[in-house]
């Protein structure tokens, strides 16, 4: 079995979809990994480690043969999928919602998405959506930290004693938990709040304070419900004070198929001192906070928002090999004797599969 692994060519991408734990861990398995030159260096992993772990360095993977397997952190381009041989499969982080059309055009390759996995303990060892969100929560609160005029803990100093500053989290996912508990960690005092009434004790226990507004159960699937207008007023109505004296906020709060609920108004983040910082996660489906942007930093009144779309990958040694382990257990449930196998009624790959969906989906 042949697994290619690209450089990634998406703007400011600094992962890779592999480590050289993974590519001896592939070769143990009897897979042969050919790896781009340079894939590997923005991540710490140079050619010279990742040939000593065992991969092939190619200038380019058209110059190997046909692959087995594609391994992405980023959807793929047409050409890369061309690399793919009959039968072969493409797998990573593909954001099957906007490139499905282009993948069931390759009809002689599977297309399995990250993103599509289901939410059930088989899967756990391969949900990268989990393992990048814990990285990116931890690197919203080191972007808010270093982008704050003041200290995160409180401090004795001959010059007098300095607070604490407020952190404010919205939204507990696994992102939220990790933001949390790094903002803990650099000594801030910690407000957090979640439609999830079940998240007030993951909060506790990380030792943060939860904010008491507007709860409600999940749904089947485990996400957060999108609540009703009624509900969204008496949540903003709650979290306005505590916001306007937050010193840093991380927004997390997404509904899958949906935008992200609109959590902070652009008057909230008037009411804030300048120099604080909002850190709205959300930003690339359709904001928490009114005014983010995506990629971009915006300044009202004095406060910078930030609508970062690149976290994980500012921390890009950590999160690629979290993620290179969920793209290698993942293959090791596809594959049989050192083949591929695509079963679609497997009950993991099969939900992940990009398909075209049929009246009754």
């Amino acid at each position: 079995m042949h697994i290619g692994v690209p450089n990634e060519t998406t703007r400011a991408e600094r992962r890779v979809a592999t480590s050289p734990q993974v590519i001896a861990a592939l070769i143990a398995e009897g897979a042969d990994v050919s790896v781009e030159s340079g894939a590997g260096t923005a991540a710490g992993f140079t050619d010279e480690v990742l040939a000593g772990a065992g991969a092939e360095i190619v200038a380019s993977l058209t110059d190997t043969t046909p692959l087995d397997i594609l391994l992405r952190v980023t959807p793929p381009d047409d050409d890369a999928l061309k690399l793919i041989r009959d039968g072969g499969a493409v797998i990573g982080l593909l954001a099957p919602a906007a490139n499905a059309e282009r993948y069931l055009a390759q009809s002689h390759i599977a297309a399995v998405a990250l993103e599509s996995l289901p939410r059930s303990t088989l899967a756990q060892s391969m949900d990268a959506l989990s393992s990048q969100a814990t990285a990116a929560g931890y690197a919203a609160v080191l972007l808010g930290a270093s982008s704050m005029p003041k200290f995160m803990p409180m401090m004795v100093t001959a010059a007098g004693t300095v607070p604490p500053a407020q952190v404010l989290v919205l939204g507990v996912g696994v992102a939220g938990l990790m933001a949390i508990a790094t903002a803990k960690r650099l000594g801030a005092v910690v407000y957090a709040y979640d439609i999830r009434p079940e998240t007030k004790e993951q909060v506790e226990s990380l030792g943060g304070r939860f904010v008491d507004a507007p709860t409600q159960e999940m749904d089947e699937g485990g996400y957060a419900r999108a609540v009703d207008d009624e509900t969204a007023a008496k949540q903003r109505e709650i979290l306005s004070d505590i916001v306007a004296s937050s010193d840093l906020v991380i927004t997390t709060a997404q509904v899958p198929g949906r935008a992200a609920p609109r959590l902070i108004d652009r008057a909230d983040v008037e009411r804030m001192e300048p120099g604080t910082v909002i850190v709205d996660m959300a930003a690339a489906s359709g904001g928490n906070v009114e005014g983010s942007v995506p990629g971009e930093v915006v300044e009202i009144g004095g406060v910078k928002v930030f609508g970062p779309d690149d976290l994980a990958s500012t921390v890009a040694a950590d999160s690629s090999r979290m993620l290179a382990r969920n793209l290698l257990e993942l293959v090791k449930r596809m594959t049989v004797d050192g083949e591929l196998l695509i079963d679609p009624d497997d009950p993991v790959v099969g939900p992940a599969l990009v398909k075209r969906e049929t009246p009754d989906e």
